[in-house]
């Protein structure tokens, strides 16, 4: 019996840094990752290949991620997808619009590792938290 396929993470995040650390912490714990650098290269890719959750920037230079949240949150194939929110924007109103717009998670710049993966892991499993 061969071993489960890791699940595989998109990170949509135009700061390279945060995305090149996101991606390590991830791939040290066995997830695949993908990364797209704004949200025109994460829509190509998501066009391409469903990831299992996806890690999501709001403030991109082209689209915001709310708005990237709020398409796949309306079509059929993406509807259900998890989408954790990594924000520096950090007001209750922020937040509220981020969860209103269809994230299963959202959290606060700067989030530890054990964070991360706590959210990126109840994602996964269709946990509420």
């Amino acid at each position: 019996m061969s071993a489960p396929r890791p699940a595989t993470i998109l990170i949509v995040e135009d700061d390279l840094e945060t995305a090149s650390v996101f991606r390590q912490m991830l791939q040290f714990h066995g997830y695949r990752v993908e990364v797209a650098h704004g949200s025109a290269q994460a829509m190509l890719k998501l066009n391409r290949q469903l990831p299992d959750l996806v890690l999501l920037d709001i403030m991109m230079p082209d689209v915001s991620g709310l708005e990237v949240c709020r398409y796949l949150r309306r079509d059929p194939q993406t509807a259900d997808l998890p989408v954790v929110i990594v924000s520096a924007k950090t007001q209750g109103e922020d937040i509220a619009e981020g969860l209103e717009a269809g994230a299963t998670a959202y959290l606060t710049k700067p989030v530890s590792m054990e964070q991360l993966l706590y959210h990126v892991q109840a994602a996964l499993s269709g946990s509420a938290y």
